[in-house]
């Protein structure tokens, strides 16, 4: 004999909507909202808290991340790489009134586009009296110069000058 205190899930109506399926799945008009919210840029922490609290449904981020992927909703990112952008360009920015010619470096360095072991980075540098050498950056950011003319030493302007380079050449390779 059946209690009637024994009720099937499909016989009692949900208080939060008349299409929701399970609980832990939000109906079309929570969807609707959900997709109001990532229009409003919110992130999916956010969105999470607020299925939670508005809805009652308990979503993981990973079934929340789910769900708007299957909505087909793209996330709005926030502009936050424009900060970095500004700072770059104030650093760019210094080494300029430093070169009172303004024009090329005595220096040049080349980046090797395959690098030995054990290096982050190699090339080859012309110093400004044309005198040719290999560096090597490792991975602890040590540099190391070879090759060329045993007992050579750059000019202590030759060095400044070979590092500003180096330095410029391993940002535009993303290091």
């Amino acid at each position: 004999m059946i209690s009637e205190d024994t009720q099937s899930p499909d016989d009692n109506p949900s208080p939060r909507g008349s299409d929701a399926s399970p609980a832990s799945a939000p109906s079309t008009e929570q969807k609707r909202e959900i997709s109001r919210w990532v229009a409003d840029g919110m992130g999916l922490s956010e969105i999470q808290k607020k299925i939670n609290e508005d809805f009652g449904l308990v979503m993981t981020y990973m079934d929340v991340r789910f769900l708007v992927d299957d909505l087909d909703l793209t996330l709005v990112d926030e502009e936050e790489e424009v900060q970095p952008d500004d700072s770059q360009a104030e650093n760019l920015g210094e080494p300029v009134p430093e070169d009172p010619v303004g024009g090329e470096s005595s220096v040049q360095v080349e980046l090797d586009t395959v690098t030995p072991p054990g290096a982050m980075a190699s090339g080859t540098v012309v110093f400004s009296d044309g005198e040719t050498k290999k560096w090597t950056l490792d991975q602890f950011g040590r540099l190391a110069l070879s090759g060329g003319s045993e007992g050579y030493k750059p000019s202590e302007e030759d060095v400044v000058e070979f590092q500003k380079e180096l330095d410029s050449a391993l940002r535009g390779k993303g290091f």
